[in-house]
């Protein structure tokens, strides 16, 4: 393919995180044999998660909120490939739509950010807990009962701010970002991913493509990490049988060592109030189905008022 010929538009939100790893796929794509760096354009698109800052996120339905304005453009031809973090990306992709590949996964870990503690654990009685994550709070609840949550939107610059402010007492934010950033030296302590279980696609970057695209198709295919790629279908999977959403707290991360993978999911109430994890293994052939059956097996556990 002539260098010419190999022009890119990419389509990304416009926060700090996100343009950070915009340009770590454009970088990617620039050292693929054929690809002149300067034919790959950014596009900024602001998204409905953008624009909302003074309520929950959760109060306005789908995991679309950071997605759904980048695949409008995407599947109007306006933009060749979008990137995401692949934990905003929905359960179920609009039609001619893939995730088409991942880079390699950052540390997918969370963090403990505070000027009063030094762990949650650590936190004073009826501290304050600032995120906008269900996940996050459903995990913090079922272990400090005694928390109030409060809700903390905006990009990872603004939260860092408002606790700097003492809007709220501690934050937890995602490591993978923090590092992205150049902002590790904010963090007090990392949490285990046994204690503080990762949400689904936590730390790795997904490039979205439109299915009857070769051309994007098979230069993605060159820049795909395939492990990663592997953990994210599995931990997918394991989201699409549960018709997980925003308003749901769910867990779920794949680790893998040589031809095995590891999975392990959780599902909780917003308050912590109850929780049923789950973990599986198998070849990582079987990723996809492996996530599925924890999803599904979950799914029987909890019974159907659970996510009422």
């Amino acid at each position: 393919m002539a260098q010419s010929t190999a022009s890119f538009r990419i389509g990304t939100r416009g926060s700090p995180l996100a343009l950070v790893q915009a340009r770590a796929v454009r970088s990617r794509l620039a050292a693929a044999p054929g690809v002149n760096e300067d034919a790959i354009e950014l596009v900024v698109i602001r998204t409905t998660g953008d624009t909302i800052q003074d309520r929950p996120l959760a109060d306005e339905g789908g995991k679309d909120l950071f997605t759904k304005e980048i695949e409008e453009a995407l599947l109007d031809r306006r933009i060749d490939l979008a990137v995401h973090s692949a934990k905003d990306m929905p359960t179920i992709l609009p039609k001619g739509l893939a995730l088409a590949a991942c880079l390699e996964r950052e540390d997918p870990r969370d963090v403990f950010i505070s000027h009063k503690a030094r762990s949650l654990v650590e936190l004073p009685r009826g501290a304050s807990l600032g995120t906008a994550s269900l996940r996050r709070q459903a995990i913090a609840k079922r272990a400090r009962p005694d928390l109030r949550v409060t809700p903390l939107r905006g990009n990872v610059e603004t939260r860092l701010r408002k606790l700097d402010a003492d809007e709220v007492d501690a934050t937890l934010l995602a490591l993978a970002g923090l590092r992205r950033l150049g902002l590790v030296e904010h963090v007090t302590s990392v949490m285990s991913a046994e204690e503080f279980l990762p949400a689904v696609g936590q730390g790795a970057i997904g490039i979205e493509a439109r299915k009857d695209d070769t051309r994007v198709c098979d230069i993605l295919a060159r820049i795909d990490h395939a492990e990663t790629s592997i953990a994210v279908a599995c931990e997918r999977a394991f989201l699409a049988a549960l018709d997980g959403s925003c308003k749901t707290p769910i867990a779920g991360h794949a680790t893998i060592s040589g031809d095995a993978i590891q999975f392990r999911g959780l599902i909780a109430r917003p308050d912590g109030s109850a929780a049923h994890d789950i973990a599986g293994t198998g070849s990582r052939k079987d990723a996809a189905s492996i996530g599925t059956d924890a999803g599904r097996e979950l799914k029987h556990r909890a019974g159907p008022g659970f996510f009422d």
